[in-house]
């Protein structure tokens, strides 16, 4: 099986829509507010689910709130991220190819 060029590599990026990094976990929370059912003693009941995306962008770590109808897009665009990366693997590989073939000058000419 033959690796992708370069060409194809990048329109298969161009081609892959918004992405984002992280994970969506599920939050519960208890609030401050006395005698609030969060706090009942016998059957608490917390406030949620809340969604957050967590994710660690130009070596910061951060969280994102999502409202649930959210929740689809963000799991398209995490599984996108994961596309994106691999993808981005496959130009790297595509590059050194080309270097090596042609000589690394000819990726001056590589658009």
């Amino acid at each position: 099986m033959r690796s992708p060029s370069v060409r194809e590599v990048k329109q298969a990026l161009d081609a892959l829509g918004p992405v984002l990094p992280g994970s969506i976990s599920k939050q519960w929370n208890v609030c401050g507010k006395p005698g609030c059912r969060c706090k009942d003693p016998d059957r608490p009941q917390r406030h949620g689910p809340y969604y957050q995306l967590s994710f660690t962008a130009a070596g910061l770590s951060s969280t994102l709130l999502l409202k649930p109808e959210e929740l689809a897009v963000a799991r398209q665009c995490i599984r996108r991220y994961r596309r994106f990366r691999e993808l981005n693997a496959q130009l790297v590989r595509a590059y050194v190819a080309q270097a090596r073939r042609d000589g690394v000058a000819a990726l001056a000419e590589v658009d």
